[in-house]
């Protein structure tokens, strides 16, 4: 029983640890800034987007199968694949792992050492995570018993005494709290967390088989026993750290970027240390991260090569083009990804939400072929529309569409879609 529970403790702190990756850390304290005496609404918004629809993307894959391609048995093997590439790409080596080692430099290196070379960083930054990475059967028990524990201890160290010393209110920033939710909201799409969800899952799963759960329902038990305790220490951590943004002292009409409010504040509840604090709470989370999605790429590369890719081929790939698209800044790196993240992301979140709500009632794929379909169909318009391709056409279309003005005008017509692929298959059988 005891060996049951420390395994489910280390595959939990392991999935955190994956979850919480470069982007995570900054993001809590700025929506604490800009929500103000809100900030509760903007810790559940946040909590929606940024933690319980990643946990929902495990559930599903732990539902349905071992990996995310099992999903094509349910659906359509070749769109399955395709989604696969695109997904990899986004939270492999271009924009996700490159986004950790620029994060890892920006803001745990420079401030300490200015001068230091990001070429130099970057190789040193990648040796390490392809030493760990290619280790694939002790990946997890590395992240999970020594890196996770010490990530936390320094964030737990910087939020207990930030809270406790919280003299100063949180500042109005003027927001209701349905803006502030919203903000929240948004804000948890940047984490790519849903996109990482459901390759997460694969890791754990297998994790779990070579810990000798072999038993489909001991290992789902398993695999959902993680993505709870994951969840559990992602909702502490953020609601600190917006709490933390909140009572920074600053104005929410302050400009001020993200990174920066992070160091202020660290700088103001721990003084000199705090960027000492940061600089290493900040190499972890990132170090982690990296590793868990080098693995996840190298193994993907080996399965979807059917082996003639080898895991370590794959991993030292990965590698190389992360390090390559890393010495770009942090900023530079986002600007090139929202193109691709405001296709991908809705397109992943319809099917999980589908396949959980009615995927052990509709075995049928076509309903859920015409719910991607409509959903990647909007989230073109939508990319259109963002840089300004064809104004005319994508103003009208997302002036009559539900909820585009909150960026969900995927959503109804996605259950629409699906409801009509129902009744479709329906009429056939007549």
């Amino acid at each position: 029983m005891k060996n049951k529970f420390r395994i489910r403790l280390t595959l939990g702190f392991a999935l955190f640890a994956m979850f919480f990756g470069a982007g995570n850390l900054i993001l809590p304290p700025f929506i604490g800034l800009k929500a103000g005496n809100a900030w509760w609404a903007a810790i559940l918004g946040f909590f929606t987007t940024g933690i319980l629809a990643p946990f929902l993307g495990v559930i599903t894959i732990a539902s349905f199968g071992r990996k995310f391609q099992d999903l094509g048995k349910r659906i359509n093997p070749e769109l399955i694949t395709v989604l696969s590439v695109l997904i990899m790409l986004c939270i492999g080596p271009l924009i996700a792992i490159p986004r950790t080692a620029s994060t890892t430099f920006e803001i745990g290196i420079m401030p300490l050492m200015p001068q230091f070379n990001a070429s130099l960083f970057a190789s040193i930054f990648f040796a390490t995570v392809l030493a760990l990475s290619v280790s694939k059967s002790k990946i997890i028990d590395i992240i999970g018993n020594y890196l996770t524990p010490f990530l936390m201890l320094s964030l737990g160290i910087l939020i207990v005494l930030g809270i406790t010393d919280a003299d100063k209110g949180s500042l109005d920033s003027h927001q209701s709290w349905l803006d502030a939710y919203l903000l929240g909201f948004y804000e948890g799409y940047q984490t790519l967390d849903v996109l990482a969800a459901v390759i997460f899952a694969g890791i754990i799963i297998n994790a779990a088989i070579q810990k000798g759960f072999q038993q489909p329902k001991e290992r789902f038990q398993i695999t959902i026993n993680a993505g709870f305790i994951s969840m559990i220490a992602l909702l502490l951590i953020y609601g600190g750290l917006v709490f933390l943004g909140s009572h920074a002292g600053f104005s929410a009409d302050d400009e001020i970027s993200r990174t920066e409010l992070l160091l202020q504040i660290s700088h103001g509840i721990l003084g000199k240390s705090g960027t000492l604090v940061i600089s290493i709470a900040i190499s972890s989370a990132c170090l982690t991260t990296a590793i868990a999605l080098t693995s996840a790429m190298g193994s993907f590369c080996e399965d979807i090569s059917n082996g003639k890719i080898k895991y370590s081929i794959g991993v030292t790939i990965t590698c190389i083009i992360s390090g390559i698209l890393s010495i770009n800044s942090v900023d530079e790196i986002i600007s090139y990804a929202i193109t691709i993240l405001s296709f991908i992301y809705p397109i992943v979140f319809v099917l999980i939400l589908t396949l959980l709500i009615f995927g052990k009632k509709v075995t049928s794929p076509f309903p859920y072929l015409l719910a991607i379909l409509v959903t990647a169909f909007i989230s073109l318009i939508t990319v259109l529309a963002s840089h300004e391709i064809f104004p005319r056409f994508t103003t009208l279309f997302n002036r009559v569409l539900p909820l585009s003005a909150y960026d969900l005008g995927w959503l109804l017509p996605s259950f629409l879609a699906f409801s009509l692929g129902i009744l479709i298959q329906n009429l056939k059988k007549v």
